[in-house]
Parts: structure tokens; C-alpha cells; sequence
């Protein structure tokens, strides 16, 4: 019998967790280890979200420097970053309450894949998931849409029957891509104005509203 009730693929920072301070931190270490200055925390925010090799490029101009870069940001990540976050109020009882209800859930983050599980095995609804889809180490799965495509696979799904639940135009673009159901959620980095822009038809402004869009 077929899985009645969709699968939810939950974007990780923005969306699960308030991420702000440890992605902001490790891209100014790494910065300041490229020999940069490190911009305003209003700009480094803009960094949450994007692959890293994506905003590192263009103030770098050097693959080998990108990848240098990452490095730096990887090193600090690994001992102090993936911890320095917060859940957001009401997301622990909105996972629970979608996976009491019958949906499968899994992560699908831009976050390199041996950092997204670490996170997800210290949440304290981390052991919902059925799958953590991540980045590849050395990039060459990134992006949204490869990402949601190795989640389809994994899980032997077909997109008409998922969900995809982030807070960035990336989340959104790439569930779009495979033609894909998507929720926007208000209280990560992205906002109304960038989820409208790219295509979100439904938009959540707590976590609490998560279990009635679906249900509709």
C-alpha cells in the first residue's frame, strides 16, 4: 500500500535551526585566514543558506583559494560551529506532531553531510529523520536540486509525492526544479519578499502552522 500522506523534506538552517552564529563565525575565521576583512554581520548573514564555494568565489577568484577557504571554515566548524545554534521555538513540537500524523521526514541541507548529521543526531527530535542529504565534501553535490534528487533517490520517492519546507529562494527554486510542493517558513534568513520571488505559494510564519498547511 502506498504511503498516504506526503514525505517532508526539512531544509536545516533557517529552518530547523538558528544556525546564525556558528555559519557567521566560521566564514569570518576563514576570511580572516584568507588574509580578508571580515564584512558586517548583516552581510555575513547573507551567507547562510548558499553553498559555501558559492559566496567564497567571488571575493576569492581562485578555485585552489576557494577550496583553501573552505578548509579554514571546515576546521572551525568541526571543533566549535555545529554546536553554536539554537532550535527555534516550536519546531521540535511541529516535527513531532507531522511525524505522529504519518508523515516520513527527512533533512535535505546545502551543509556538507558529515556536519548536517552531526547536528541532526544532537537534536532532540534528530531521531525522526529517516535520511540526512548533504553536501558532498568536495562539492559536487551542492546545490538544491541535486541535493532533492539524491533524496528522491535514497528514499525511492517520486517529487508529486514530497514536500520540500525551507526559508531561502534555494529551497524553493529547487523544489520548483523537480516540481515539487514547497512550504516557505518566515522565520529563517530568507523572507517573505526573496520566498515570494521565487515561486512559494504557501508561506509559514511559526512552525505551529506546519501541521495545518499539509493537512489542507
Amino acid at each position: 500500500m502506498p504511503h498516504s500522506k506526503p514525505t517532508l523534506f526539512f531544509d536545516m538552517d533557517g529552518t530547523l535551526i538558528d544556525s546564525a552564529v556558528g555559519i557567521t563565525r566560521c566564514v569570518a575565521h576563514a576570511l580572516l585566514r584568507m588574509g580578508l576583512k571580515v564584512p558586517p554581520d548583516a552581510e555575513l548573514r547573507r551567507w547562510i543558506g548558499p553553498s559555501l564555494r558559492t559566496s567564497f568565489a567571488p571575493l576569492l577568484h581562485d578555485a585552489a583559494r576557494v577550496e583553501q577557504a573552505v578548509e579554514h571554515y571546515r576546521d572551525r566548524f568541526e571543533t566549535h560551529g555545529w554546536a553554536e545554534h539554537e532550535l527555534y521555538d516550536g519546531i521540535d513540537a511541529a516535527v513531532r506532531t507531522l511525524h505522529a500524523a504519518g508523515h516520513r521526514l527527512a533533512v535535505v541541507t546545502a551543509k556538507n553531510e558529515p556536519h548536517a548529521r552531526k547536528i541532526a543526531a544532537h537534536l532532540p527530535f534528530g531521531h525522526l529523520f529517516e535520511d540526512v542529504i548533504g553536501a558532498t565534501p568536495d562539492g559536487s553535490r551542492s546545490h538544491k536540486p541535486e541535493l532533492i534528487e539524491e533524496a528522491l533517490r535514497r528514499l525511492a520517492l517520486p517529487p508529486e509525492r514530497c514536500v520540500m519546507i525551507g526559508d531561502r529562494h534555494m529551497d524553493i527554486e529547487g523544489a520548483r526544479h523537480h516540481g515539487m510542493r514547497n512550504i516557505g517558513v518566515l522565520w529563517g534568513f530568507g523572507g517573505e519578499v526573496e520566498l515570494r520571488a521565487a515561486g512559494a505559494v504557501q508561506l509559514a510564519s511559526l512552525p505551529a502552522q506546519l501541521p495545518e498547511l499539509l493537512a489542507a
